[in-house]
């Protein structure tokens, strides 16, 4: 087992202020391991940080969105034969020392896919109310859904098998904001998950997917996306493989 293929993947758009420490962090604490930076269409010098980085990239030649930059990462990661991919997110708020706790999870017990949650211990992360109250609904219905609690149905802060890695290379990942619909497809398709406490740190202002205006598209879009998967035939894990 210590022979494992093991991927380190950043989707990152337009972070060049944070990219640097991102990696330099990973380096620091996980040692040598693989890293592949997926640029998705930044137009600031992204690219320019992870190449200087001596670190794998791909770029996409315009803007595709979060899941689109994961998926791109998913299938290089299944061409290359990588048995453990973790995921990690370009600014900054996901502490990089938690990536050995991931590997050891999927490693040593019976789960195809460990999920950081910044909830399950009292870290002192602040969560905005809004999101807050968006991330009770989601939380409870994933829980719901999956039969075991679900406390950060957003975090992007994952480890996956490659058995994971290769089901979601059949065009079956969102482009824009994959989350909790994610997590109920899994369990649907007869995969294992566990969520892992984690210690996160609030992003930097630039951007989020749930500020502002576009939290009325997320919730929106979120609540359909779960109906959707809800009510198709969802492919199993078993033909997959």
């Amino acid at each position: 087992m210590e022979n494992e293929k093991i991927l380190v993947l950043i989707p990152a758009y337009n972070e060049e202020l944070s990219l640097g420490k991102v990696l330099g962090d990973i380096k620091k604490n996980a040692g040598d391991i693989d890293i592949l930076v997926v640029n998705d269409g930044s137009i600031d010098q992204t690219e320019e940080v992870a190449k200087k980085a001596g670190v794998k990239v791909i770029s996409h030649p315009f803007n595709l969105g979060y899941g689109a930059a994961l998926q791109t990462g998913y299938i290089y990661s299944h061409q290359k034969n990588y048995d453990i991919i973790v995921q990690i997110d370009a600014d900054g708020q996901h502490d990089t020392i938690h990536i050995k706790d991931f590997i050891h999870t999927l490693r040593n017990e019976d789960v195809d896919v460990a999920i950081g949650s910044r909830y399950l211990k009292n870290n002192g992360y602040k969560t905005p109310v809004m999101r807050k109250i968006g991330m009770m609904i989601f939380g409870n219905i994933a829980s719901f859904i999956t039969g075991q609690k679900i406390t950060d149905p957003t975090s992007g802060f994952q480890a996956l098998k490659k058995n994971v890695v290769h089901f979601f290379t059949q065009d079956l990942y969102p482009p824009d904001y994959p989350d909790t619909d994610m997590l109920i497809l899994l369990h649907l398709a007869g995969f294992r998950l566990k969520e892992i406490p984690v210690k996160m740190y609030a992003a930097h202002m630039k951007k989020s997917m749930h500020r502002g205006h576009k939290i009325i598209y997320y919730i929106f879009k979120m609540f359909l996306s779960i109906v959707v998967t809800l009510m198709r035939k969802n492919p199993s894990k078993d033909n997959k493989e």
